[in-house]
């Protein structure tokens, strides 16, 4: 069996996308050309290239452990994908050892001397993969089964919910199958769990819920975005396609946001595009001027701008009326990573670069730039009242920042790895709960999400993950988080004492959850190709 430098090519630039590093997929991929190979659209179970790694651990642990005579060698010094192996041989119990073996083993001269081997002598890449079992088949579509017996109509206040109750954390709630929910409300039973939806060809990486009406936007790698709609009569999805023909690449949806008043959807894609879109699924502007990957968008409250973020490393505000760039910003050195309205005019921008920059549109420079990251910045937000700056960064910090002084406010060192992204609380007058205390969370690569007071410090670390965590989500009344990982779990915890509520377990990694604005449910996006909405009512 022979393997191709475009098909190990090819899983890499997988593996690097199911692990979260985007920028890094991009640059790779277009760096060895795998983006412009056949193999892109290949169906591949994820996990692939961690899954043949392992395989010819096995292989060469198994031939380094077969002696001569075709007996195995009983060593217990574990093998090391990276270090030289040594054996560690146990004797076997008296009673088993014959005679004269056991008379040998007294001498010195008798002791077998350890024997190395390189567990990087060997590749285990050109071996046959076995069938894959990790990942079994998905249920069958759900689409079209309701998320509860009744659902409410957008002008419709929302059914009164009863908020369930915060298990003690030393007993955490069952561990719930989301293909078992969705198959058993499908049946007939147990309405309103679960429903799944189908339809996305590739990775699903975000959601976002219309902020008045019963629809729900997802982007994915398949170079589309869907509306689905949860109103009476549930729809078929809206299908938002990111190319004029099925020949063409790289046009994966990378980032999407609606309107304040839910009547436009924005997409950002790897094409470097931006455009927007009617609620019916019709495109009504392309926006075109970046000549890199879009990696955030944003719309300012009023919503008659767009903020868009790039690979170009630079950031733009467009006209949407016009669809014709207001201002371009051209101050970072290398990509820009996302960017965060401040107010309808002025915003936040941050970078590989290390940097953070506070801009204005008409200014030509910033109005301030904030260093102190030792490591590329993966994300910043504006708290609910425009005064705080958060941003989080490979460097495994967190810092606070206000524009009326140069040094950040406060510093959070707790996590030991990459913090992958940042949220706030909901707070003040326009959430269900104004007197709420605002909180940071913070999601990293080190599996756990922290809680912080942005005076006090830490209030909870949440370690209930076993791979990073890509996405966290406050609910609208600022009392539950949900925090989405690797590991195939959704998790959805107390702020209030840090209890897990409840936890789910899909059949792929976690990239985005969200809520909707009433608070009754959870869209996740699954490294599988699907969407679940989870019913929070009980």
């Amino acid at each position: 069996m022979s393997v191709s430098s475009d098909e190990l090519n090819f899983l890499i630039y997988r593996y690097l996308q199911e692990s979260g590093f985007l920028h890094s997929a991009f640059t790779f991929g277009n760096e060895s050309l795998i983006t412009r190979s056949n193999l892109i659209g290949t169906e591949l179970p994820v996990g692939s290239l961690i899954k043949f790694v392992q395989k010819g651990l096995q292989y060469t642990e198994i031939e380094a452990h077969v002696a001569e005579d075709g007996s195995e060698v009983k060593c217990t010094e574990s093998f090391s994908l990276i270090a030289p192996h040594v054996c560690h041989i146990t004797p076997p119990e008296p009673d088993s050892i014959p005679m004269d073996l056991a008379e040998a083993k007294q001498s010195p001269s008798g002791a077998a001397p350890p024997t190395p081997h390189s567990a990087l002598a060997h590749s285990g890449l050109g071996l046959p993969a076995a069938p894959s079992q990790t990942h079994p088949a998905p249920s069958p579509p759900a689409t079209a089964t309701p998320l509860a017996t009744s659902e409410a109509h957008p002008t419709t206040p929302p059914a009164p919910m009863s908020s369930p109750p915060t298990q003690p954390a030393a007993q955490p709630p069952p561990v719930q199958s989301v293909q078992a929910l969705a198959q058993q409300a499908s049946a007939g039973g147990a309405p309103g769990g679960v429903v799944v939806l189908e339809g996305h060809t590739s990775e699903v990486f975000i959601c976002q819920w219309n902020p008045v009406m019963p629809i729900l936007a997802t982007g994915s790698g398949d170079s589309t975005a869907r509306l689905w709609d949860f109103g009476p009569g549930r729809h078929a999805p809206a299908v938002l396609n990111h190319f004029t023909s099925t020949s063409e690449k790289s046009r994966d949806v990378t980032t999407l946001d609606w309107n304040s008043e839910g009547t436009s959807l924005a997409t950002g894609s790897y094409d470097g595009q931006a455009r927007i879109w009617a609620l019916n699924g019709d495109l009504l502007r392309t926006l075109t001027a970046h000549r890199g990957p879009i990696f955030s968008l944003k719309w300012n409250k009023k919503g008659d701008l767009l903020l868009s973020g790039s690979v170009d490393k630079t950031a733009i505000i467009w006209d949407v009326a016009t669809g014709r760039v207001r201002q371009q910003f051209d101050f970072h050195r290398a990509p820009t990573l996302d960017v965060d309205w401040r107010n309808n005019t002025s915003f936040a921008t941050c970078s590989t670069d290390m940097m953070i920059f506070v801009c204005k549109l008409g200014e030509p420079r910033p109005i301030k730039a904030f260093t102190g990251h030792t490591n590329e910045v993966n994300a910043v937000k504006w708290d609910p009242t425009g005064n705080l700056l958060a941003s989080c960064s490979d460097d495994g910090t967190a810092k606070i920042w206000t524009t009326r002084q140069d040094r950040c406010l406060h510093d959070f060192r707790e996590h030991s790895k990459e913090i992958y992204t940042i949220k706030w609380s909901p707070t003040g007058p326009s959430t269900s709960n104004p007197n709420l205390p605002l909180c940071l969370g913070t999601a990293s690569f080190d599996a756990t999400v922290k809680l912080w007071d942005p005076e006090a410090g830490r209030l909870h670390t949440l370690s209930k993950h076993t791979d990073p965590v890509y996405s966290i989500a406050f609910s609208p009344n600022g009392q539950y988080i949900a925090s989405g990982s690797f590991d195939r779990h959704l998790h959805i915890w107390s702020v209030r004492d840090g209890a897990l509520v409840r936890s789910y377990q899909g059949m792929g990694g976690i990239f985005e959850v969200c809520w909707n604005p009433a608070g009754d449910r959870v869209a996740a996006c699954w490294s599988d190709n699907t969407v679940s909405v989870l019913d929070f009512r009980m």
